[in-house]
């Protein structure tokens, strides 16, 4: 992700999925775009991937790697525009993370979700995750699902 990449986390971060799903973070401008860019870059516990359609000029959605203070091990998310979801590239580009990442760590990857994000879960169980708990944060219910290494026998 870079600045260049404003207009469409604008277009993003304004999607009602977004805000009822994820929360509204107050960007309404092209700046306010870059403004969260910036952040998100500077940011060491977190890892942003645009993902780009095959002619890669049109961004899809996005897939997060964060290492949250409330969780022990890095959580993985995906947010789509409306047009792309249910395309299948959400999970094609959250298993290739996946993927990259338990190759060079034995952690487990977790993931989080609010109850009612349905579409989420299915995506999250299809991708091998398994619900683990429940988790209180600012308030909010969240659920827990949890992905573990999977050590070859080799």
């Amino acid at each position: 992700m870079n600045t260049g990449h404003s207009s469409f986390i604008l277009e993003l971060l304004n999607t009602a999925r977004w805000i009822k799903f994820i929360g509204n973070r107050n960007v309404d401008s092209l700046c306010d775009a870059e403004a969260y860019i910036e952040k998100i870059m500077n940011n060491p516990a977190a890892q942003y991937w645009v993902v780009q359609l095959k002619d890669y000029h049109t961004c899809a959605g996005v897939i997060t790697f964060i290492q949250r203070d409330y969780l022990d091990n890095p959580d993985i998310g995906f947010a789509f525009l409306p047009q792309y979801s249910g395309n299948g590239y959400a999970y094609e580009a959250a298993s290739a993370v996946i993927k990259h990442y338990q190759n060079k760590t034995p952690q487990s990857v977790l993931a989080i979700t609010l109850p009612a994000n349905t579409s989420s879960i299915k995506l999250l169980e299809k991708l091998g995750l398994t619900w683990q708990r429940e988790l209180v944060v600012e308030e909010e219910l969240l659920y827990v699902y949890e992905l573990s290494k999977v050590v070859s026998s080799k």
